[in-house]
């Protein structure tokens, strides 16, 4: 079991600091999300941690917890046709900044899992790589942004039943690739990807 004592509380003792981090970057369908979370300074887990690190089960109980918790919480997409438009990277960008357009508490600073992040006006931010590893607020809005992302993709599932995104969610898999080469591609794919075998690399 992890414990939250090994991530950070926070980066700076003073101010109001929002965890800021995406899912689904590199998947072939369906919309990246970005969550931000405000925590409160007296919060603990015992299983906070980077979502990848964690099971289905504890992701969804970890989300109540972080939903009821939190100061302050929202999730935010961008479409798989926006994606296509302005490339993965500036659409991560931009549902973060989607996040924080929603807090309805508005922080000092922002803390964002990776190394490179678009300034949000007003408000000062720091890059970590490896952030939701390192600080409760960023591992609280990595478990939001995979917990509602994966919720999307499996009702997305109800509506293309041939690419196993209940499963995969839309990520790379062989069984997807295989429902793309057998069935074609959905409304929900992004074609500025490589969908096919052979072609694993993204175009930006």
């Amino acid at each position: 079991m992890f414990k939250t004592n090994s991530l950070r509380p926070y980066f700076q003792p003073e101010g109001v600091e929002a965890g800021c981090d995406e899912a689904g970057r590199g998947c072939l369908a369906g919309p990246v999300v970005a969550a931000a979370v405000i925590l409160p300074a007296d919060f603990a887990h015992p299983l906070l941690n980077d979502s990848k690190q964690l099971s289905h089960k504890q992701r969804c109980e970890l989300r109540i917890v972080i939903e009821n918790k939190a100061v302050s919480w929202a999730v935010a997409m961008v479409s798989h046709e926006e994606i296509d438009r302005i490339n993965i990277l500036k659409a991560s960008f931009l549902a973060m900044h989607r996040a924080v357009d929603q807090l309805n508490t508005r922080p000092s600073l922002l803390l964002i899992d990776g190394n490179r992040f678009n300034p949000y006006s007003g408000i000062p931010h720091q890059c970590i790589v490896k952030g939701d590893a390192t600080y409760m607020s960023i591992a609280a809005a990595s478990v939001l942004a995979k917990t509602h992302r994966d919720e999307f993709m499996e009702a997305a599932h109800q509506d293309y039943p041939n690419y196993d995104w209940d499963k995969n969610k839309g990520y790379p898999t062989k069984a997807h690739r295989h429902g793309i080469e057998k069935y074609g591609l959905t409304p929900l794919h992004r074609r500025s990807f490589r969908l096919t075998d052979g072609q694993l690399s993204l175009e930006l």
